[in-house]
């Protein structure tokens, strides 16, 4: 397979920050992203949750809501957002910028210059006022966080995923809500926040993409030009635990609320990374075991039983992690437990039929190719191999799936072990809850 079939990334440093920039004339935009890594711990995670929306309030420039909005207006209408998410136990905040690409528009000669002069201003010239952030921005985006913290519970099925994993990994990072924690809010003010956000920009890892029909010259020029002075900085190491994890004994919890549907998450421990050699069996599994409509669990627990609305998995390969999803009525829960430990015994076994090997590798390349479609996608398939430390180029890991033999898939069916299954049913019914 020819290594120009997918687009690749030049990764250069400036000073002691990563630069990645992919030469594409795929798109008509241009799309920036910056990644700060900060480890997962109880008493950073609600600080660096909240910075991304306090610097989107405004710049020093564009110091209130309007000209900010006004600003993006300006660049042809540009999109920036920030957010923060999790991957393993490194807590991640993103800023990312789309602005049309100049090529393609009369009269907009500096439009990539002017873009990355923007970010950088959101993301090195916050508005300040005593030396600090600015309190009223502060205040307003912790009510803000409170409410997305709180509307976990309306959404049932992201409460109990979220449930699920904070019971199996108690005691671990990974435990705790990549938005953070209420309890933490009153506690932060515009002060200690700015202080904070300060030791980020020194001290936190940082990735900067760019992908469009740019060259690696200009964007590195006009990044060292932004960037240059923070770039110094030595950046520390994040340090991560091993995902070998060993299961001494199941979990089960139940948890009762005003529901109609039952939710019901188990995770599993794989025993495995996104760093090992065995990874490509390791999604081969999941495809196999419910990533897919024609996976074991949506065929078996979902359309021939009738047990549930949804009935899916899904990895999270960074801390070796497997969960599966479902929603079902609150009297079939033995049952679906029962068919879901089937499925997953089955393939320990070894019972995989040729045909399911075979759909799932043209599905999950097909899923993986055409992740190369879409600028954000390409962006977070490359910091994958960052976060690792790893190369596996797309057309690497398309090869190494397409060999994947039933018995590899057996193997790893026997390394996971299940190791917590929560269910959230209604407050009928006898049964104790068990944590």
């Amino acid at each position: 397979m020819a290594n120009l079939e997918y687009a690749q990334f030049d990764s250069r440093m400036i000073g002691n920050i990563r630069v990645h920039v992919c030469t594409s004339e795929k798109f008509k935009t241009t799309t920036l992203m910056a990644f700060f890594q900060q480890e997962l711990a109880p008493e950073m995670v609600t600080k660096t949750a909240l910075l991304p929306s306090v610097l989107q309030r405004g710049t020093a420039s564009v110091p209130t809501t309007i000209s900010f909005k006004r600003k993006l207006d300006d660049l042809f209408g540009a999109v920036l957002y920030g957010d923060v998410f999790k991957r393993g136990e490194r807590h991640i905040m993103q800023f990312a910028m789309e602005i049309a690409n100049e090529q393609y528009l009369k009269e907009a000669p500096k439009l990539l210059a002017e873009g990355i002069q923007f970010l950088s201003e959101v993301l090195l010239k916050p508005v300040l006022e005593k030396k600090a952030f600015k309190a009223a921005y502060v205040e307003a985006e912790k009510k803000n966080l409170k409410q997305k913290i709180e509307s976990l519970k309306d959404d049932k099925i992201r409460y109990a995923s979220f449930r699920m994993i904070e019971a199996m990994c108690k005691g671990e990072p990974f435990a705790l809500f990549n938005h953070g924690r209420i309890e933490d809010l009153a506690k932060i003010d515009a002060e200690n926040l700015y202080t904070y956000y300060q030791d980020v920009l020194s001290t936190c890892p940082i990735d900067f993409y760019c992908v469009g029909n740019v060259t690696v010259d200009e964007v590195m020029e006009l990044l060292e030009k932004q960037f240059g002075g923070v770039a110094k900085a030595a950046r520390k190491t994040i340090q991560v635990a091993p995902v070998h994890h060993p299961v001494s004994e199941e979990r089960v919890v139940i948890e009762r609320m005003n529901v109609k549907q039952g939710k019901l998450n188990i995770g599993c421990r794989t025993q495995t990374s996104v760093q090992d050699e065995d990874y490509p069996a390791l999604l081969m599994f999941n495809g196999i075991l419910g990533g897919f409509p024609h996976s074991k669990l949506f065929r078996n627990v979902r359309e021939k039983a009738s047990l549930a609305y949804y009935c899916s998995s899904r990895l999270e390969s960074h801390k070796g992690l497997l969960v599966i999803q479902s929603g079902i009525e609150i009297s079939n829960y033995e049952q679906a437990v029962n068919i879901i430990r089937e499925q997953l015994e089955n393939l320990r076994q070894g019972k995989i039929e040729e045909q399911e090997l075979k759909q799932t590798k043209a599905t999950l390349s097909n899923q993986l190719r055409s992740q190369m479609d879409r600028s954000y996608e390409m962006i977070f398939y490359h910091y994958q191999s960052v976060l690792s430390g790893m190369q596996r180029p797309l057309e690497e890991l398309l090869e190494q799936i397409n060999q994947v033999r039933i018995e590899e898939v057996q193997k790893m069916a026997e390394k996971v072990q299940l190791d917590t299954i929560y269910f959230l049913r209604n407050r009928g019914g006898n049964e104790d809850a068990k944590s």
